[in-house]
């Protein structure tokens, strides 16, 4: 097996390896061992060439020997002549309940999750403390709601009756017709990409793709076992001739795009593209799972935000709507939900069930009382989210003048481009300098994005001035050291 032929996955495994004291080469020794003992690292894999290794992580390829004798010496790693180093099968016997997450682009960025921030900054999540609106729907809830709340049955698999209603309406506001029995509620946006993938995806299926994408997501559907084929997008959103294209030569399964502040360049889909993209869906009969979880974070755009692409597509089009409260409101009031036909909704209830049986009654009936509200509390939000913008944009100004960005029409980050470099690379400089990066490559693995970074504002302006001022820090480094380090850092 050669499951690390590109040596970045298994970067991507071992996140803030260099926290800790102690010499570089021990540190790396045990983020390797303890991949091997949750299973990260299967017995008999091969694993990358030691200058392969030390170009990615910026150490020397000495620190990556003695890691690797290091790991010979406790029967974790063996080396043949002409086979390469490869896991032992030693670690069969290890316990593999450390509480890593499974692999995948995106797992250094849901592993945060469970390690918790520490003293780094992590820029792995873009994420804000709670709208202070949620408080006080909360306290209401509580004074007026909550014994008919808790005489109700609290089973409820297709979602709390008046919030579905609550949606529903929403999205007649937007102008897009909805009735009641079109809503499933889920337990957040990822619960509903993970229902649809479910439905629509089998072995071998394919998925077209914006590129970039959110490397959640393309996880979420190699581990069905579908393929993505990706399709470049500008500031007005993916392009619908290569959409076109993918849809002829491929005949993919589903397509999924973020028409509404795009994760992570934040571009806006036009209206006229939204509608391309209906049509072109009703033409090839290819299902649209259209992803608007950022939807409440304008960046100012002077026309505002077009409606959902089902409010643009013909009636042969099959659109799945996604939407939440996470990024609206907070992370912590896990509601989200779909909107499509009543048919499709109703066969996505049944896998719901069989997920989880319904989602909190509670959170739900608090997520009601607060969707009428939801466009006052996210002009408020976006107020400060400019401040913190601004501020982020004239630190970078000032400080890394090299870095490109294009300012997002909307959602939480810039999407920054380092000159020259492979941000895998100006990652591991910037952990050793307290900053975890999502590199570009996480997002596009077709290696067109390699030297880009995403950059969250969510940040209060004290915590943004330290970052930056760590990243110029490790940007330096960087510029002195160039790409590869060939010091001996042993005992560092």
């Amino acid at each position: 097996m050669d499951r690390f032929v590109d040596p970045a996955e298994l970067v991507d495994l071992l996140g803030d390896w260099t926290s800790g004291s102690g010499p570089l080469y021990r540190k790396l020794a045990a983020a390797l061992d303890k991949a091997a003992a949750a299973g990260d690292l299967r017995p008999g894999e091969r694993m990358p060439s030691e200058r392969e290794l030390a170009k990615l992580l910026r150490v020397s390829r000495a620190t990556v020997v003695a890691a690797y004798d290091d790991l010979r010496g406790r029967d974790v790693l063996d080396s043949l002549r002409g086979s390469g180093t490869r896991v032992t099968n030693a670690v069969r016997q290890r316990s593999g309940a450390d509480g890593r997450v499974p692999g995948g682009r995106a797992t250094s960025i849901f592993q945060r999750l469970v390690d918790g921030p520490g003293e780094l900054i992590s820029l792995a999540f873009a994420v804000e403390t709670a709208a202070p609106e949620l408080g006080d729907a909360l306290r209401d809830l509580v004074r007026h709601d909550l014994p008919g709340l808790l005489a109700d049955v609290g089973y409820h698999p297709r979602g709390f009756p008046p919030l579905r209603e609550a949606v529903a309406i929403h999205y007649e506001d937007m102008g897009l017709p909805t009735a009641a029995d079109q809503i499933l509620v889920t337990t957040g946006a990822q619960q509903a990409l993970g229902l649809v993938t479910q439905m629509y995806l089998r072995q071998g299926s394919v998925v077209v793709v914006e590129q970039p994408s959110w490397p959640g997501c393309l996880d979420v559907f190699r581990a069905a076992g579908a393929t993505t084929v990706a399709v470049p997008l500008d500031e007005d959103g993916i392009h619908p001739d290569g959409v076109a294209r993918a849809f002829a030569e491929h005949s993919p399964s589903l397509l999924y795009v973020m028409p509404t502040y795009h994760n992570p360049t934040g571009a806006l889909m036009t209206a006229t593209r939204r509608a391309r993209i209906g049509e072109l869906a009703a033409k090839f009969g290819v299902p649209v799972l259209e992803d608007n979880a950022y939807a409440g974070f304008s960046a100012g755009s002077p026309s505002g935000s077009p409606g959902p692409v089902a409010a643009y597509s013909p009636a042969g089009a099959e659109i799945l709507t996604v939407g939440s409260l996470a990024k609206a409101l907070w992370g912590g009031l896990r509601i989200g939900w779909l909107r499509a036909s009543t048919e499709v909704t109703e066969r996505l209830a049944r896998y719901k069930v069989r997920a989880d049986l319904a989602s909190p009654v509670l959170d739900q009936a608090l997520a009601a009382r607060l969707l009428p509200q939801l466009g006052t509390i996210a002009k408020s939000r976006t107020e400060a989210m400019l401040g913190r913008l601004d501020h982020l944009c004239d630190l970078l100004t000032t400080h890394l003048p090299d870095w490109r960005w294009r300012r997002p029409a909307g959602g939480s980050a810039l999407w920054v481009e380092l000159p020259g470099a492979d941000a895998r690379v100006f990652a591991q400089l910037a952990l050793r300098h307290g900053v975890e990066i999502v590199p570009g490559a996480a997002a596009d693995p077709t290696g067109g994005h390699d030297s880009f970074i995403r950059l969250p504002f969510t940040f209060p302006s004290t915590t943004l001035d330290e970052l930056v001022s760590r990243l110029r820090s490790a940007w330096l480094d960087l510029q002195r050291h160039g790409p590869e380090s060939s010091r001996l850092d042993l005992v560092v």
